[in-house]
C-alpha cells in the first residue's frame, strides 16, 4: 500500500488557491449564472430581454405564463404590486422583475444582499429589450427589501 504524504508546497498551493477563489467575484468563479424566467409567450420585449441576458453569459430557461397565474407568482415571491413589470426571473434565490440590466444582476449576485431581488417597474424605453439605449429615458433599478420597501440600486440617466 502506497502512503501519500502532503508536502508543505502542496499544502501552501492548495491554501493559496482556496484563498484566491474566496476573494474572486462570483461572476469569475462560477459558470454561467442560471435564471428561470416566467413570461407571456406573445411578448416580444420579454424575449428580447432574455436574448440580451443570454448574450451577456447568462443561462436562461423560460416558462410561458400570463394573466392571474403570472401575477400570483410575482406576489407569492415578494414582488410588491407597484414594482410589477411584464416578466419575472429567478436566479440564485433572487427575483428579477422587468427589464433589469445584466450588470445590475451580476452586482446583486456579487454583493448578495438580504433582499427579495431587483425590479424595473413598468417598461422604460431604452432599458434592455425596450428599444435602443441611445434613446433611453431615465429609470431606476430598485432593490426590493424583505419588508416590501425598496431603495434605488442603480440609476440610469436619460440618453
Amino acid at each position: 500500500m502506497k502512503q501519500t504524504t502532503l508536502t508543505r508546497r502542496a499544502m501552501l498551493t492548495g491554501l493559496a488557491a482556496a484563498g484566491l477563489t474566496a476573494i474572486l467575484p462570483r461572476s469569475v468563479r462560477a459558470a454561467a449564472p442560471r435564471m428561470h424566467v416566467l413570461k407571456d409567450p406573445n411578448c416580444g420585449c420579454c424575449s428580447a430581454w432574455t436574448e440580451i441576458l443570454a448574450a451577456e453569459g447568462f443561462e436562461i430557461t423560460t416558462e410561458a405564463s400570463a394573466g392571474t397565474a403570472l401575477s400570483r407568482y410575482k406576489l407569492d415571491n415578494g414582488i410588491p404590486m407597484d414594482m410589477i413589470s411584464c416578466h419575472t426571473g429567478k436566479i440564485e434565490g433572487y427575483m428579477i422583475e422587468g427589464h433589469v440590466p445584466a450588470a445590475d444582476i451580476r452586482r446583486l449576485l456579487d454583493e448578495a444582499p438580504d433582499a427579495v431581488g431587483l425590479a424595473v417597474p413598468g417598461m422604460p424605453y431604452g432599458s434592455p429589450g425596450m428599444g435602443p439605449e441611445s434613446q433611453r429615458e431615465a429609470y431606476d433599478v430598485l432593490l426590493i427589501l424583505r419588508d416590501g420597501s425598496t431603495e434605488v440600486f442603480t440609476s440610469y440617466d436619460e440618453a
